[in-house]
């Protein structure tokens, strides 16, 4: 199964790295496919993206990206594996 977790942007780095925050975990993430940039030129910190296997793969408004993080923590209560893409491998 392919999944994608949404996460807010906390920090940009000089590359295209971002830390970027799931479930109260922070975690590297590409930029590369979004950029660090909107197509107006403003920052892309504090914004909202759906990542999968390290890749920020879209944009998505804070609306859609709690209602997809309560989506998979209602998922996470009769899959414990979604924990860990939640909550970081320690709560998984």
């Amino acid at each position: 199964m392919c999944i994608g977790i949404p996460g807010k942007i906390s920090q940009l780095t000089d590359t295209m790295l971002a830390k970027v925050v799931i479930g109260g975990v922070s975690r590297d993430v590409d930029l590369t496919l979004v950029g660090k940039h909107d197509e107006r030129g403003n920052s892309r910190l504090g914004q909202w993206v759906l990542i999968h296997v390290g890749f920020a793969m879209s944009v998505i408004d804070e609306q859609e990206a709690l209602d997809t993080l309560a989506a998979l923590q209602n998922m996470h209560a009769v899959e414990p594996d979604v924990g860990a893409l939640l909550y970081g491998e320690e709560k998984g």
